[in-house]
C-alpha cells in the first residue's frame, strides 16, 4: 500500500490542493450568504426561498464533497511515506487548525437549518465576524505546510 501511496503522490498532492481550494471557497461564500439572507431578506419570501436554496445547494453540492476530498487526499498524503515528520510542530498545527475549520463547516451547516426552519437568531455582525475563521486557519494551515517550523 504505502507503494502506492509513494507512486501516485503528486496526483494526491494536486487532489487535494483542488479540493482545498473549492472547499476554501464555498467556506468564504455561505458565511457573506448568510450575511445578504439575514439583512436583505424578509422571512417567508420568495427571495428567502431562493436563499435557502442557493445555500443548500452551496453546502451539499461543493463544500461536502470538497471537505470530504480534501480529508481524503490530506490522509493518503499523512500515510504517504517520508511526507510527514510528526516529531515537528507544523503537522499538528496544520491538524489542530484542520479540525477547526472542519467545525467551522459543519457550524455552517446548522446555520443553514436555522435559516431553512425560519429560526436564525444570528445578525449580519455575527456572520461577517465568523466570515474571518476560514481567513485565520488558512493562514496557519499555509504557513504550517510551507514554513514548516
Amino acid at each position: 500500500m504505502t507503494d502506492l501511496l509513494v507512486s501516485v503522490y503528486p496526483w494526491t498532492k494536486a487532489l487535494h490542493v483542488i479540493s482545498v481550494i473549492a472547499w476554501m471557497a464555498g467556506l468564504f461564500y455561505l458565511p457573506r450568504l448568510f450575511v445578504y439572507h439575514v439583512e436583505s431578506v424578509e422571512t417567508g419570501s420568495e427571495t428567502d426561498r431562493l436563499f435557502q436554496v442557493m445555500e443548500r445547494k452551496l453546502l451539499r453540492l461543493i463544500m461536502n464533497p470538497a471537505m470530504t476530498a480534501t480529508w481524503v487526499f490530506g490522509l493518503c498524503l499523512v500515510f504517504t511515506p517520508g511526507i510527514v515528520d510528526w516529531s515537528a510542530m507544523w503537522p499538528w498545527a496544520k491538524a489542530g487548525a484542520v479540525i477547526a475549520m472542519t467545525w467551522f463547516h459543519h457550524w455552517l451547516g446548522y446555520r443553514r437549518k436555522d435559516f431553512a426552519a425560519s429560526r436564525n437568531t444570528r445578525t449580519g455582525r455575527r456572520y461577517r465576524l465568523m466570515n474571518e475563521v476560514p481567513t485565520v486557519l488558512l493562514v496557519i494551515i499555509v504557513i504550517s505546510v510551507i514554513v514548516r517550523f
